[in-house]
């Protein structure tokens, strides 16, 4: 235990120690240390976008890490992915204004019939930690919601949640109506919640099945990345 007299300055920190207190922090769920550590750092000259990535992402990497394996749960993630909002709504104006580059760009709802958000709202904290923009249209989405958001957005991702089995079936009407559209194919389709599985993702016609938040970030990167290849490639 440290004494009282040794409490931490983070304006005393050299960048490195102060960007691994902000690891630490974060794991920690700190808002306000958070807070203090993006302004120390904005002060010293480092960019908007190296806060994000270096300090922000690569700390709630750690804490989605941590997240999967079952060492961290829900509520100490949601109070991290809270600190991280914090220091986020400090760098975003700043970001925007620098033209920084985004990973892509994500629309995530819980469909029609449903009110549960407690996973969507963990999903979309953890899709901003690694630096994605997320568009969030909340419950009860009926397939005119998300459509009318990926025609608005253009966003690289549809993210669908569902928690009761009445409403999993939704998710097939939403993915079938892209389908009419012709508009299925210029999406990842990400779907998530308890009762589903990987054989019900693919029943429904989507890219994947993501299992928790920590999941969904890496199938995300993973199948943007793939994109990029194959357009790169057809080119």
């Amino acid at each position: 235990m440290a004494d009282e007299d040794e409490e931490i300055v983070l304006s005393e920190l050299d960048d490195a120690d102060l960007v691994q207190q902000m690891h630490d922090d974060l794991y920690d769920g700190l808002k306000e240390e958070i807070e203090e550590a993006v302004n120390i750092l904005l002060a010293r000259d480092w960019t908007p976008y190296d806060i994000l990535t270096k300090a922000l992402v690569e700390g709630m990497r750690i804490v989605g890490i941590d997240f999967r394996d079952g060492i961290l749960f829900v509520p100490e993630v949601l109070l991290s992915a809270n600190a991280m909002k914090a220091g986020m709504f400090i760098l975003r104006p700043l970001l925007v204004e620098t033209g920084a580059p985004k990973v892509g760009k994500m629309v995530i709802g819980t469909v029609k019939g449903d009110i549960h958000d407690i996973g969507k709202n963990l999903v979309g904290m953890m899709m901003e930690g690694a630096g994605f923009e997320v568009i969030d249209l909340g419950i009860n989405n009926p397939v005119e919601n998300y459509l009318d958001a990926l025609e608005e957005h253009k966003p690289e991702i549809l993210g669908m949640s569902a928690l009761l089995t009445t409403t999993m079936p939704y998710m097939k009407v939403v993915v079938d109506t892209m389908k009419e559209k012709g508009i299925r194919d210029d999406y990842i389709v990400l779907v998530g919640g308890a009762p589903l599985n990987e054989e019900f993702s693919m029943a429904v016609g989507a890219d994947a099945y993501c299992r928790d938040a920590a999941v969904t970030v890496e199938t995300a990167k993973d199948l943007i990345a793939r994109r990029h290849n194959q357009l790169a490639s057809n080119g």
